[in-house]
């Protein structure tokens, strides 16, 4: 009966790995797939931020050009005060200079908060170009180390199932039925130690005289509480 306790406690921890690697199979593609997202995010902004930066530029250069010609109509409209013949024709140019002087006054404080814009939007396309080289790295040594998991991870299934086959040869047909109708009862696992009294897997109490009989591990025994099957584990020296 040892080695059939045994040999269902293998047969449990072979299994636990199945499912460990089954999830590590779900998981690890969807891991990958969201790196490969926050990289292609990563790289959309840098492209929007370079975007946003030359069209900034774009606009402050079309409003110094716009500048430099209304300072040079304001040039020239100041220059005909000279030629004028009448007050009426006085008060208009004034009235041009006026209004050519406020626009021109517009632009430069619009070239001015330009200009700022400018240089931030430089200062963060510089700062983000300035990481991307240890970004990509790190994107790229990631998803190689993800990619070469998940492609060993065949292998490793393959092993363990294998191993599986092998243990289950060993358990009488009694004792794997009941080790499977017990997973199924509780879609978990149906193999726990038990230690001071306690089943591992309820966290319940067993009969004193059920925790004596476990010690001499002559029968196959399960947990009145939970149905699992029991075995005495001495935890003393890693639980003190």
């Amino acid at each position: 009966m040892k080695e059939q306790l045994s040999q269902l406690i293998e047969l449990q921890k072979v299994e636990s790995e199945i499912n460990r690697i089954n999830i590590k199979c779900r998981d690890l593609p969807r891991e990958i797939a969201r790196l490969e997202e926050s990289y292609r995010i990563f790289l959309s902004d840098l492209e929007e931020h370079r975007r946003k930066f030359e069209e900034v530029k774009k606009e402050h250069r079309e409003k110094e050009e716009k500048l430099k010609a209304g300072q040079d109509m304001l040039k020239r409209t100041k220059g005909r005060l000279g030629e004028v013949k009448t007050n009426k024709e006085y008060q208009s140019v004034l009235k041009e200079i006026a209004t050519a002087e406020s626009k021109n006054s517009e632009l430069e404080e619009q070239i001015i908060l330009l200009l700022e814009a400018v240089d931030t939007a430089k200062e963060t396309v510089k700062t983000q170009e300035k990481g991307m080289a240890s970004g990509v790295k790190d994107y790229e040594d990631t998803k190689k180390k993800l990619e070469v998991e998940l492609q060993s991870l065949d292998g490793k299934l393959s092993t363990c199932r294998q191993k599986s086959e092998l243990v289950k040869k060993k358990i009488s047909a009694d004792s794997l039925n009941k080790y499977f109708a017990i997973k199924k009862l509780h879609n978990a696992l149906p193999v726990a130690a038990v230690w001071k009294e306690v089943c591992e897997g309820c966290h319940m109490n067993i009969p004193p005289q059920l925790y004596i009989e476990l010690q001499k591990a002559v029968d196959l025994h399960t947990c009145p509480n939970c149905n699992r099957i029991i075995y005495w584990c001495d935890q003393s020296e890693t639980k003190g």
